[in-house]
């Protein structure tokens, strides 16, 4: 008689190591689609010190408690690249409210699909029950993208409801093995991204996935499998159907994935640009437009290399910038003073983007902050210095203003002034405003030595 805890993995498992040992049978893909390839702590190469010790207890908890209990998706992914993952999903066949019992400070969340956010500090871990496939009967919109579905199922089912290969494995901290169900260990080592299922079906379910798959493309610089590639171009305004949330919280993920102008290209190359930020194809392909953005989009990339905080503020600005200064020179034209036409400007940006974005009220401010600060710039006499400097979002529009100079926008004389400015004592403060306000013959002189132009802030301060 078997254990109880035995089940269609053990058997499966333990007849694969016999093969293995005694018949020397090189590991293959299971025929079944309802059974994984399993493999071991040697054959996939996972760093168990990689795996978030909250994670594991979160695992262990439900197992302990006679569920099962996964590593999943994402985190699995990175896992097996070598990287630390940022998040931590798991997987259970316990329903989010068994969930929820087992943890202090567990919170059941979601319309669509309802999962459980288990906190510990800080630390937040999703934990999401396994989905079932009968996604038939599950509420839809006119264009088939699927509103709500709690239908929970079998691993190996919830395994076919995920989007791509390499994020449909399953990781136990306990045993150290990985649930392959359909070669996701093998597009790893290719580098490919291909989707489960038919790629038609699966977008028109969510739409988002066509953004998800710029992003990882972009991210792990892997191609895309052509059979996966080829409907985008074709469904790509189904993006149109989605809630102007998700989309904008896709757009933040792929903006901060660590190739932020890689994924725009990526945007475009699968034509998926148009109405994500209105007129962004436009301003990529004026010289102006495009080294602005590509020193922004650079400087973000460096950052979240180096680990440090970035500003969705400071990031959409830089975007919608142009756009910004076309509609400024607009209102100019048709005879608005400048400020007034520069408010004017933002508040149309501002607002054909939060329609289609859902901008954030914060974000939307900051973003409003720095461009009206860019004036204000100009004006070096007087107490107007001194002020700005007070202002509490200075160091942003002041890196801002130094993208500008870098790109070739305005005059780099005006960003090596304002770095003396900003680091220079009472005295030299004094002197540069006299320089400044001197006839221009009379402005000539050596640059500081070690003067820099360039954002010391990297251009992304989160103040």
């Amino acid at each position: 008689m078997q254990p109880a805890t035995a089940g269609p993995y053990f058997t499966y498992s333990m007849i694969k190591k016999f093969i293995r040992k005694f018949l020397g049978v090189k590991e293959k893909r299971a025929r079944d689609a309802n059974l994984p390839t399993i493999l071991g702590a040697q054959e996939h190469g996972i760093n168990p010190q990689l795996v978030s010790s909250n994670a594991i207890r979160v695992t262990s908890s439900l197992q302990e408690a006679g569920f099962e209990a996964f590593v999943v998706g994402g985190a699995v992914r990175d896992l097996l690249l070598g990287v630390k993952p940022k998040d931590f999903d798991i997987a259970t066949n316990a329903t989010p409210e068994q969930v929820k019992k087992l943890f202090r400070r567990a919170f059941i969340i979601g319309r669509r699909f309802q999962i459980v956010h288990v906190m510990f500090g800080q630390d937040l871990l999703e934990v999401t029950t396994f989905r079932g496939t009968s996604l038939d009967s599950a509420p839809k919109d006119e264009h088939g993208r699927v509103l709500r579905d709690n239908t929970f199922g079998l691993q190996h089912e919830d395994a076919l409801r995920r989007d791509f290969t390499i994020n449909a494995m399953y990781y136990n901290p306990a045993t150290q093995e990985v649930l392959d169900y359909h070669g996701g260990i093998a597009d790893i080592r290719a580098q490919v991204l291909r989707i489960i299922g038919q790629p038609e079906a699966r977008y028109r379910e969510d739409p988002v996935r066509m953004l998800r798959v710029v992003r990882f493309a972009a991210r792990l610089k892997f191609s895309i499998e052509p059979d996966t590639a080829a409907p985008i171009a074709v469904m790509a305004p189904l993006i149109n159907n989605v809630p102007a949330a998700r989309v904008f919280d896709e757009m933040l993920k792929l903006l901060m994935s660590g190739q932020a102008l890689a994924c725009l290209m990526q945007l475009r190359k699968q034509g998926l640009h148009h109405g994500l930020l209105p007129l962004l194809d436009v301003v990529l392909e004026q010289p102006m437009g495009i080294k602005f953005v590509t020193l922004a989009l650079a400087s973000t990339d460096a950052r979240i290399a180096a680990g440090k905080t970035v500003s969705p503020g400071f990031l959409f600005a830089s975007l919608l910038w142009h756009q910004v200064v076309e509609k400024w020179a607009a209102y100019r034209a048709a005879g608005e003073l400048s400020i007034p036409a520069l408010h004017l400007a933002a508040d149309d940006v501002l607002e054909s983007q939060t329609e289609k974005l859902a901008l954030q009220r914060k974000i939307g401010s900051d973003m409003r902050d720095i461009w009206a600060m860019q004036p204000r710039f100009e004006r070096r006499t007087g107490k107007s210095p001194y002020k700005l400097l007070e202002h509490e979002r200075f160091r942003a529009g002041y890196d801002f203003m130094l993208l500008r100079c870098a790109s070739g926008e305005i005059d780099a004389e005006l960003g090596e002034w304002w770095t003396e400015f900003h680091d220079g004592a009472a005295d030299s403060r004094e002197q540069l405003q006299t320089d400044a306000s001197a006839p221009p013959a009379a402005k000539k002189r050596p640059p500081r030595r070690g003067a820099r132009n360039k954002p010391a802030n990297d251009g992304s301060s989160p103040e």
